[in-house]
This record gives C-alpha cells, sequence and structure tokens, in this order.
C-alpha cells in the first residue's frame, strides 16, 4: 500500500475511536472521505476501539471490496444487538450476555470468519482491555510493517505475554473490545486459549476503558512505523453543564466522565509530542464536536446528541454522522496535510 509524497513512500494509519453505532457511523464518514481521496485502501495500520473495530474488522474483511461502506451502512441503519444480546443473555443458563454480543455480530457481520481472513489486509489491532493488568490487551492480524516483524495472528500484551491467534473468531475480539460495563460482562480467557504465566485466566472488558482513542498502536514506532497517522474520534467529548449535578451518586458518573476526558486530552497531546520530538507520525485529528469543518451549521452539534449505544440508526442520524465525518476528514486534510491531496 504505496502512498508517493514527493517522491517518497509513507506509510498511513488511522485510529478508530469507541463510541457505539454513532462512532462506527462517523467512521464511515472518515472512510467516505479517504476513499475520494484515494487514501482509503492505502492504509497501512488501522487500530480500534469499541464501536471503531465493528467498523474497523469489517472494513478489514472485506477489504478491497467495492460496496463495504454500503454493506457497513446497512448494517448500522438496521441492527440493534445491545437489547437482543442483553435478554438473551439473561434468559440462556449456557451464554452469557457479552457470548450472546460476540454471536450476534458473527451471524450479521464476520459470518464465521477467524483472525486469519484478515491476514491479506492492513494491520490491524482489535483492543480490549485486560482487567487482570490494567494494560490494553490486543488482538492483532494482518500485514506485517516493519521488515523481519511477525506477521501472524497474535492476541496479548507487553506484561502477560503474546499467544497465537489465528483460529480466533473475529466477532468475539470485537465483542471484547466492545464490551462497555455493567452492560456487557467481561470477556474470559482461560488457559487453553490465552495461557499466560500472571493469571489463571484472563478477562477482557471495553477497550475505550483504557484508551478510547485507540492511538497507542500508531505510537509503536519500531513495530508499526507510519507516517502519518489519522485520529477519527466519534466517542463522547465532556460536554460542559450549566446545571451541574448536585447528586452524590451522578458525581460518581461525572468524574469517570471527567477522567475519560483528562485521558483523551493526553493521548492527543501525546501524538504531537511525540511528532514534534521526531519519534511519531504526523497526526491529523478531529473530533465530533468540532464545528471547525462542518458541512452544515448544526452537524456537529446533532452528531454529539446522537447516543453511544448499540441500536440502530434513525436514517437521519446515519446522514449526519456520516457527512460529518466525512467533512471533518476532508478539512483537516487540507489545512494540514496537503500534501495527501492529488
Amino acid at each position: 500500500m504505496v502512498v508517493l509524497i514527493n517522491g517518497e513512500t509513507k506509510k498511513l494509519g488511522i485510529a478508530l475511536s469507541g463510541g457505539g453505532f454513532r462512532a462506527a457511523a462517523f467512521h464511515v464518514g472518515t472512510f467516505t472521505a479517504l476513499q475520494e481521496l484515494d487514501l482509503l485502501d492505502k492504509l497501512d495500520l488501522i487500530s480500534c476501539v469499541s464501536g471503531g473495530s465493528v467498523a474497523g474488522a469489517y472494513l478489514a474483511l472485506n477489504w478491497g471490496k467495492q460496496d463495504v461502506l454500503k454493506g457497513l451502512s446497512d448494517y448500522l441503519l438496521t441492527k440493534s444487538i445491545a437489547v437482543s444480546s442483553i435478554i438473551g443473555g439473561i434468559l440462556d443458563p449456557f451464554e452469557t450476555r457479552l457470548e450472546k454480543l460476540g454471536a450476534s455480530y458473527d451471524r450479521d457481520l464476520f459470518a464465521g470468519a477467524r483472525l486469519s481472513a484478515l491476514r491479506d489486509g492492513p494491520r490491524i489491532y482489535l483492543n480490549a482491555t485486560n482487567l487482570a493488568t490494567g494494560n490494553m490487551f490486543f488482538f492483532v492480524a494482518g500485514k506485517a510493517l516493519a521488515p523481519g516483524e511477525d506477521a501472524g495472528e497474535t492476541m496479548g500484551e507487553h506484561e502477560s505475554g503474546t499467544a497465537n491467534a489465528s483460529n480466533y473468531p473475529i466477532s468475539l475480539a470485537v465483542a471484547a473490545s466492545s464490551a462497555f460495563p455493567p452492560v456487557f460482562p467481561p470477556l474470559r480467557l482461560n488457559a487453553d486459549i490465552y495461557p499466560n504465566s500472571l493469571s489463571e485466566y484472563a478477562t477482557l472488558s471495553d477497550g475505550g476503558i483504557y484508551d478510547n482513542l485507540g492511538v497507542n498502536p500508531l505510537m509503536r514506532a519500531r513495530r508499526n512505523p507510519v507516517d502519518v497517522c489519522f485520529v477519527s474520534d466519534g466517542g463522547k467529548p465532556f460536554a460542559v453543564s450549566p446545571h451541574p449535578t448536585e447528586s452524590g451518586t451522578i458525581v460518581l458518573k461525572e468524574a469517570i466522565n471527567i477522567m475519560m476526558e483528562q485521558v483523551r486530552g493526553l493521548q492527543f497531546a501525546r501524538l504531537q509530542l511525540s511528532y514534534d520530538a521526531k519519534k511519531g507520525p504526523k497526526p491529523i485529528w478531529f473530533s465530533i464536536d468540532s464545528r471547525v469543518g462542518e458541512e452544515r451549521p448544526g452537524d456537529a452539534a446533532f452528531a454529539s446528541l446522537v447516543a453511544t449505544d448499540l441500536k440502530r440508526l434513525e436514517a437521519e442520524e446515519h446522514e449526519v454522522l456520516v457527512r460529518h465525518g466525512r467533512a471533518l476528514t476532508m478539512a483537516r486534510v487540507k489545512s494540514y496535510a496537503p500534501e495527501l491531496l492529488k
């Protein structure tokens, strides 16, 4: 996947944030812009979290297909998997809500495909959070970026180690990445699936707990040497309230939101500082609440009000989210990376 800038070959990466189906539709807009710029099929690295993993894994499995964005949009407009997964998991004594979530992804998106099916596409990270170590846990597949790096499918993280994941279902990796608490319980990996020396088993929860932007793999310069990275942030930026809570119970929820906003800001700063120090890729980021670059007045406000769950999107919601993601991508490329324009 070659992008020539001033006669030099460059590698492109993208991080797809969490934020449920809202984020997935926003990412469809980002994909649409990159496709129009003839850059989508030039991506070398995709790093995904939660709702971003739904979009990223589907794109990677259908890499190069002309109708891939339509297929993803059709799914987001017609499926409400959270409700059915919760009810099914409660009523079924043999499967958890998380397993029901994975089964719904498998039925509607991945058709039994394993991580090995992503081998010929870009390097992709489906990121979850390891509750045993507090680290980001990845399922990784696709072509290796650096010479000599293993191109095999793996799961794991730096502290508890890695294991082969060639035969692991894409649907379960995406389910782990999007298992937002407390709606979904964590995914349990027993020692026969993921042997490690730190615990008898591992439990994985939503990747957004650790990093809702999914930028960490973009910072692994030796393993993933990319020159330019897009960060498509369709998550939930902190909203200023004219009527702040006085409830002790609600304070806990707001405290979590504040901490998430702090992590989000620090990750953006980390990207920029790494680039300034010539130790990381050139970052091009945009968040769903940005009015700078919106195509129509009010798109940012409307898009930011769409719920960040896994319920099907209304046609108007989908239209605005895709339009807004596309517009922000175009605006940022024109302003900060005009060298990518033909």
